[in-house]
């Protein structure tokens, strides 16, 4: 089972075919739950790889057990979105 952290946040998130989804903009480990910005535009991209985004209305949110794994700079889906 994936664990997400806040640690997470500013990743890409990739889909099963290695196409980039989205970026996380934040993530609730009690609930774990990652919430994602779908196809940010670069401002947003800058601002959530730098850490200082937060979540909001239009972002997907993305439960744990829906991710494959974590690495530095991503998480990758086990689903399609």
């Amino acid at each position: 089972m994936t664990v997400l952290s806040t640690e997470d946040e500013g990743k890409f998130l990739m889909d099963v075919e290695g196409e980039q989804i989205g970026i996380v903009t934040e993530v609730d480990p009690d609930e774990q739950v990652a919430y994602v910005e779908p196809d940010p535009d670069i401002g947003e991209a800058l601002i959530q790889g730098l850490g200082f985004g937060d979540a909001d209305e239009d972002d997907i949110e993305l439960p744990a057990e829906a991710v494959e794994t974590v690495t530095d700079s991503e998480l990758r889906v086990t689903i399609d979105l």
